[in-house]
């Protein structure tokens, strides 16, 4: 009764020090490790060993910790919880089925077997005659058991059992409790990660990038250093995009990191800060010592990329920004390397560092992209014309379509530039569509007058490949009324070339509407002359960059000689823009040019004063 009643107070005893222990740790294996200190220094047993199962096809046994023995040896006997000669020992018992098990190594039939000869060795070497193993149950599922040993051959009678039972529970509990910690710990490791790093390329990203560069900032303003900005570009990306799919150019992007990882390493910050661009932040640094490592940067980042079983040339720009010269300030600073990069182009080297005025410019334009959509929707915008006229007869035959912006504090704005940023800004459409209402309208209003004029539409790239594009000018001559014959459409040489096969259906869609097609700029694109006889247009004019110097560079005349009889062995009409002198009128009659367009004839001017030129026109 005695022994009962010791075994039964040792069990107590380490069931509250167990507990105590589940309060400490601060990790899994801690727990385990501690829990089996306990068991043995506070408890009094001689062995106490914690195991998990393992669910491959032997069934295996993982030993996680031990005290009392070596877990090596443990580990040497290759335990297993199978339903075989290695599975019947009390370990593998226990797990397999769920229940408290005792084992007597000096009496019990099992432990006899030569099986299990090194068993009996380590437990005479470390003097436990009795073991108990307690299964270990996580969330419904047997993990693995809790095994004590201790030196009485009769240990372990069913009170202390039961008593130990409950501390193999509490440490489950434990063991579940500290597994869902470390979820916790993982979940917020995420999302830290994820909020301050590029989940494709492992780099800081703009956020953590943000907050370096303050902190940067902070210890330069007490140290009175400099911090250089490196904003980087990579180029063509769109373009390789759409030859080599995304999952291609996330390969390239891995690859372009990794070399600018390698080139920076201690060096600075490298950042990813936007799809394709990247950002490098260098305390302790002068304008000449980034410049050289922007150079270097440049040499890297150009070097070909095999991708996708192609070799690529990813193009890329460098923009350089100062702190404290150009901005003290991170977000300013970030704009301005930002500024910076936009001006650099790779044909002139690929660099260039940040100059006064460019963040005030890049403000106005992107004032500009939101009244420009308001002076489309809102009607803001002015129709204008710039007649053409037959050369031989002098006769108008018609004139181009042309927008013209007055925006009410920046005056006018040029054509070209609002245009850019219709379509940087995603309006490009609206405006054709505006265009498109403009001239029409127009067309039927000079009809209704009984003065029908042709008016050419200029049609952009975006417009060239917009499916709704040839329905919606359908649509316009059904509403209108308008024969066919009034409106025409230009189209540059070059956006027939981004995707010729998809272009030419759109033109011979266009051509069963009954317009006159004109490919505009001729000689600037990269047409072949078999591509171009099978395109269905009816005429090409000449870009002003061959008529203009045409009387005074023998190379523009041969251009312009070449392609004037080319256009007629196609049976094209052929138009000269850029006219602006009489001399450039004579020569052009002379090679036989159809029309002419240019200052000598008109500048463009508001639509609504073209029939008061036309008169004039007529008298001279």
């Amino acid at each position: 009764m005695e022994n009962e009643l010791a075994r039964v107070h040792r069990a107590l005893r380490t069931l509250s020090a167990g507990n105590r222990c589940l309060l400490r740790a601060s990790n899994e294996q801690e727990l385990l490790t501690e829990m089996c200190r306990v068991i043995v220094e506070k408890g009094g047993y001689r062995v106490a060993c914690v195991c998990y199962a393992v669910h491959d096809d032997q069934k295996n046994i993982r030993w996680m910790a031990a005290v009392g023995t070596d877990i090596a040896r443990m580990a040497a006997f290759n335990h297993s919880w199978a339903d075989n000669e290695r599975g019947v020992s009390a370990t593998g018992t226990a797990i397999r089925t769920g229940l408290p098990v005792v084992g007597r190594m000096l009496s019990d039939p099992i432990y006899s077997n030569s099986v299990f000869s090194t068993l009996r060795e380590q437990a005479e070497r470390d003097g436990f005659t009795s073991v108990t193993a307690l299964p270990l149950r996580v969330d419904g599922q047997v993990i693995g058991c809790l095994l004590m040993g201790a030196a009485e051959p009769d240990a372990f009678d069913e009170a202390e059992v039961k008593l130990l039972n409950e501390l193999a529970d509490d440490l489950a509990y434990g063991i579940e409790n500290q597994r869902v910690r470390e979820q916790h710990r993982s979940a917020q490791a995420t999302i830290a990660r994820l909020a301050y790093y590029d989940p494709l390329t492992g780099l800081p990203n703009r956020t953590c990038l943000h907050e370096q560069l303050e902190e940067a900032m902070q210890a330069a303003r007490q140290q009175h250093h400099a911090i250089a900005l490196l904003h980087m570009e990579i180029g063509r990306f769109h373009e390789i995009n759409k030859v080599i799919g995304y999952r291609a150019v996330d390969e390239l992007l891995r690859e372009l990191a990794t070399r600018l990882s390698d080139c920076c390493a201690g060096k600075g910050t490298l950042a990813r800060v936007g799809e394709t661009a990247f950002a490098l932040m260098i305390s302790h640094s002068n304008v000449d010592h980034a410049t050289r490592l922007a150079h270097q940067l440049l040499d890297k980042l150009r070097a070909p990329v095999h991708v996708a079983g192609l070799l690529l040339d990813a193009q890329a720009c460098i923009g350089l920004a100062m702190f404290p010269g150009h901005a003290t300030d991170a977000d300013a600073l970030i704009r301005r390397a930002n500024a910076a990069m936009h001006l650099a182009r790779p044909t002139g080297g690929g660099f260039a560092i940040y100059m006064g005025g460019l963040e005030q410019e890049y403000t106005r334009r992107l004032a500009l992209m939101g009244d420009l959509h308001r002076a489309i929707t809102e009607n803001e915008l002015r129709l204008f014309c710039q007649p053409k006229v037959d050369i031989a007869t002098r006769a108008f035959t018609g004139a181009e379509a042309l927008v013209r912006w007055e925006h009410p504090q920046h005056g006018l704005i040029a054509t070209a530039e609002f245009v850019k940023l219709a379509e940087q800004a995603g309006t490009i459409t609206p405006l054709t569509h505006w265009m498109l209402e403009a001239a029409f309208s127009q067309g039927y209003a000079w009809q209704e007058a009984g003065t029908a004029r042709t008016l050419a539409v200029n049609l952009s790239v975006h417009d060239l490949y917009s499916p709704g594009l040839v329905d919606r000018i359908a649509g316009l001559f059904t509403t209108w009324g308008l024969s066919s014959d009034l409106i025409q459409f230009e189209l540059t040489e070059s956006a027939l070339m981004t995707d010729p096969e998809l272009a030419q259906q759109t033109l011979a869609r266009l051509k069963d509407l009954g317009v006159t097609l004109v490919i505009d700029d001729f000689g600037t694109g990269y047409s072949g002359l078999s591509y171009l006889q099978r395109l269905p247009v009816d005429g090409i004019k000449i870009d002003q960059s061959f008529v203009m110097p045409l009387v005074t560079n023998a190379d523009s005349e041969v251009i312009v000689r070449s392609t004037i009889e080319l256009g007629h062995n196609l049976g094209l009409q052929v138009v000269a823009e850029g006219v602006e002198s009489r001399a450039v009128w004579e020569r052009l009659a002379m090679l036989g040019c159809d029309a002419a367009q240019g200052y000598l004839i008109a500048k463009p001017l508001p639509a609504e004063r073209l029939p008061e030129w036309e008169r004039e026109w007529a008298l001279v």
